[in-house]
């Protein structure tokens, strides 16, 4: 990876109301202060009480991209269960069959 990539990072969000949403990002901290700031995700608008519960760096922004599409398809039980696992990258990309 060259010294100027941009490094990208898959993020989960859990709602006041149990929900979860996925993103990618550049940058988790300043994400997450946009979607409380009512800026982002039409999803997260409204929600004030959200943080981050799983974050990973994933690398580059194709990989982020896929890797948010797989964990989007999964259900809300399979999602819990990979919150509370917080697999590391390889977990994760065996995990979603990658």
């Amino acid at each position: 990876m060259q010294n100027n990539a941009v490094t990208w990072f898959l993020y989960i969000i859990r709602t006041s109301n149990q929900s979860l949403y996925t993103g990618i990002t550049t940058d988790v901290s300043r994400r997450l202060q946009q979607h409380q700031n009512g800026r982002g995700a039409k999803y997260l608008k409204g929600h004030k009480d959200i943080y981050v519960v799983y974050q990973i760096k994933v690398g580059d922004r194709s990989t982020a991209l896929k890797l948010e599409y797989r964990i989007k398809q999964l259900s809300k039980l399979k999602k819990e269960q990979l919150v509370a696992n917080s697999p590391d990258l390889t977990n994760l990309l065996t995990l979603l069959n990658q």
